[in-house]
């Protein structure tokens, strides 16, 4: 395969807006696309300005900075992918979503071009099916935030080649990051120990267990981790979440992963993390804002 020069990224949302960002300050020629022009715009503004505060803090020269924002292009129109060597999708977290976006993507790409999907936890073979280039096919999951988390999760699928992982690889090394493989079963590594988790901290909410400050101090005071499982799951997204639960439940089968009834309800009330304002914790300000839902766990 030849070498990269050219990165499409699909989606503006953080994870899409961060491998963007990681791209153009690597040196690539980068296209994020987002069928949304005020949300590109507004991704635009943030990735400058995050790039522009690297410049400030000296982790960047200002003429890296520069040619940074300079190579970073943004559209709404998915036919600018044309010359794009890895098209990077970071779009919902839906299986006939992400096919749908692989059929439109695989007729507008180069034939030599690879089709990478940073899904947390939908098989990479079954996206690579619906695909003329099933062996150009692989899974490339970054960790949010992508500039600041040091891992990337590379899982191959039935018919990804030796050629489309190993410039896969060195794109995630150039990019300052750790490797970890996974086989192509549902939730990889990451999610696949991550999300029970955090399913059984709702369930132990759910059912009385503790409350929720108590859960999660106990988790970040009883086993180090940097993150509480219930403040962890609005970082990420009530409704990723659920998502991820119901592949897990419904690829392996085993009532384990079941998600906690809690977790349904929460999402199917809007409760969805910080993006949304409110999840197992309020994150509105305290101005005046009215609150409209009543926290079942008090």
């Amino acid at each position: 395969m030849t070498e990269m020069g050219c990165i499409g990224v699909v989606g503006c949302g953080q994870m899409g807006s961060g491998i963007a960002q990681l791209a153009a300050v690597n040196g690539y020629e980068v296209w994020l696309h987002d069928a949304d022009s005020v949300a590109l715009s507004k991704a635009r503004e943030s990735i400058s300005s995050r790039i522009e505060n690297l410049v400030l803090k000296g982790y960047l020269t200002k003429g890296k900075g520069t040619e940074a924002i300079r190579n970073l292009r943004c559209t709404s129109n998915l036919e600018d992918f044309h010359s794009a060597d890895m098209v990077i999708e970071a779009i919902v977290e839906s299986e006939d979503v992400k096919k749908k976006l692989f059929v439109q993507l695989d007729n507008i790409v180069k034939s030599s071009s690879i089709l990478a999907s940073n899904t947390s936890s939908i098989s990479i073979t079954r996206l690579a099916s619906v695909t003329s280039r099933p062996s150009q096919v692989i899974g490339m999951h970054f960790m949010n935030p992508p500039p600041v988390m040091k891992l990337v999760e590379i899982i191959r699928g039935a018919s990804t080649s030796d050629d489309t992982f190993n410039a896969t690889k060195s794109l995630a090394e150039r990019f300052g990051k750790k490797i970890v493989c996974s086989q192509d079963f549902s939730g990889f590594i990451v999610n696949r120990v991550l999300m029970p988790m955090i399913n059984e901290a709702f369930y132990a909410l759910y059912t009385g267990v503790a409350t929720k400050e108590d859960i999660d101090a106990g988790m970040k005071l009883g086993t180090n981790h940097p993150m509480g499982p219930l403040e962890l799951a609005d970082h990420i997204g009530l409704d990723v979440c659920l998502s991820i639960m119901k592949v897990l439940h419904a690829g392996l089968g085993d009532s384990k992963y079941l998600p906690c009834p809690l977790l349904v309800q929460y999402v199917d009330a809007g409760r969805l993390g910080r993006k949304k304002g409110v999840g197992v914790y309020n994150y509105r300000t305290q101005n005046g804002t009215h609150f409209p839902f009543r926290d079942v766990s008090l």
